[in-house]
């Protein structure tokens, strides 16, 4: 516990089989339908100028019985291979998502921290159960899985 409420904090480092130069513009609301599964049937751009990833891109995430998701790329430097991002899902949480790309000779490390925040009339059971760590490691296992799949292939990883 902090001040008044929960923080979870959960970080995971994933093995990418490909430069950081072709890691790193996949992290994006556009590109993330190009490599994983079911992305652009829940995913929606807002606002862009360049119509990909960059700082002030707005987008939601919808899921059937939830309340849509709010993201804002808060922080985007190509150059430095950072992006990072808040969403809110009102009434639920607040949560924001770094992500840095490291590496070099066709391997990258993407380290990637969340914190997450409930918020008020959040179902605090709910939270704690969808940022538990098993379940967050299962989650960016796949992601990694899946992008390491799309850029061996061209194509996406189908749940099994």
């Amino acid at each position: 516990m902090t001040g008044r409420g929960r923080v979870v904090v959960r970080e995971y480092t994933q093995s990418i089989h490909a430069t950081p130069d072709e890691v790193f513009p996949l992290l994006c609301p556009v590109r993330e339908g190009d490599w994983l599964e079911g992305w652009s049937d829940h995913c929606r751009l807002v606002q862009s100028v360049s119509g990909v990833a960059e700082q002030g891109c707005v987008f939601l995430t919808m899921h059937p019985g939830e309340p849509d998701t709010v993201w804002v790329v808060t922080r985007h430097v190509p150059a430095e291979r950072v992006v990072e991002f808040c969403h809110v899902q009102a009434g639920v949480e607040a949560v924001t998502l770094e992500i840095a790309v490291t590496g070099a000779l066709g391997e990258s490390s993407v380290a990637i921290r969340y914190t997450a925040v409930p918020l008020p009339g959040a179902d605090v059971t709910r939270f704690e159960e969808r940022w538990m760590q098993a379940a967050f490691d299962d989650d960016l296992r796949w992601w990694e899985d899946s992008m390491n799949h799309y850029l061996a292939t061209g194509t996406i990883l189908r749940h099994r």
